[in-house]
């Protein structure tokens, strides 16, 4: 297994390097054949920043979906450790998925899976309450610490408004593994092709534990069909079978 560390605006020290990699151990048991692991360390130069002037980005590359966590401290250490336990439960949520899919059909009872759980709260709404425990990151946020450059690094012209286009292959797969796809890499949105349909669509994270997907599709654009909503079960398909 590679491990790759590097840093912006900061130099990454022995003593974090030896640190970061006494934790590849638990990554390696939890991933699915882990063939690479990513750390990127990135320094906020603001001082307004100062309680998340370091930002800790782990990116783990493995025989199924790539699977990504980050997290903002004052201190790398504590950026890192956040980040890494992120990590270590997007893994053990990765390997439940992978058991299911190879034969254990059969998921865990409703009430077995909640049975240590807190009683929820009615002073507020379940997912305000969720998000004050962990607010996870935009979109803007999320993206890689290379996608932006120096405010100088500007294109050709005197555009002060820069546009940054990264092409990714169109992976194909069901709307299930595409939600799955984007909470594995903590993003609010992810992007993907319909095998169902093989239209581009985009899949994205709503209020309340719940997902909105888009699709384009080239017939609506003809006019020859109307735009359409409908709404699906996530996973129905694996329920009924372990029925």
């Amino acid at each position: 297994m590679e491990f790759v560390i590097n840093g912006r605006n900061l130099e990454i020290s022995d003593r974090f390097r030896e640190y970061a990699t006494e934790k590849l151990d638990k990554i390696e048991q939890l991933g699915d054949k882990v063939q690479r692991v990513d750390a990127k360390i990135t320094k906020e130069l603001s001082a307004r920043m100062a309680d998340t002037s370091l930002t800790v980005e782990l990116t783990v590359l493995c025989r199924g979906p790539v699977v990504r966590a980050e997290a903002s401290a004052a201190d790398k250490f504590a950026a890192f450790d956040l980040a890494y336990n992120k990590l270590l439960e997007r893994l053990r949520r990765a390997r439940d998925r992978r058991k299911i899919h190879h034969g254990r059909h059969t998921p865990v009872a409703v009430r077995e899976a909640t049975a240590d759980l807190e009683p929820a709260s009615t002073g507020q709404p379940l997912y305000l309450e969720t998000r004050a425990d962990e607010v996870e990151p935009t979109a803007a946020a999320s993206a890689p610490a290379d996608a932006y450059e120096s405010p100088n690094d500007l294109p050709a012209g005197d555009s002060p408004v820069l546009i940054r286009r990264k092409v990714f292959s169109g992976a194909s797969m069901t709307l299930d593994d595409a939600v799955d796809n984007m909470e594995l890499v903590g993003h609010d949105f992810y992007l993907f092709v319909d095998s169902a349909t093989g239209a581009p669509s985009v899949v994205y994270r709503r209020q309340a534990w719940t997902y909105g997907v888009i699709t384009l599709d080239a017939k609506c654009a003809e006019g020859t069909e109307e735009p359409r909503e409908e709404v699906l079960a996530y996973r129905a398909t694996e329920a009924v079978a372990s029925a």
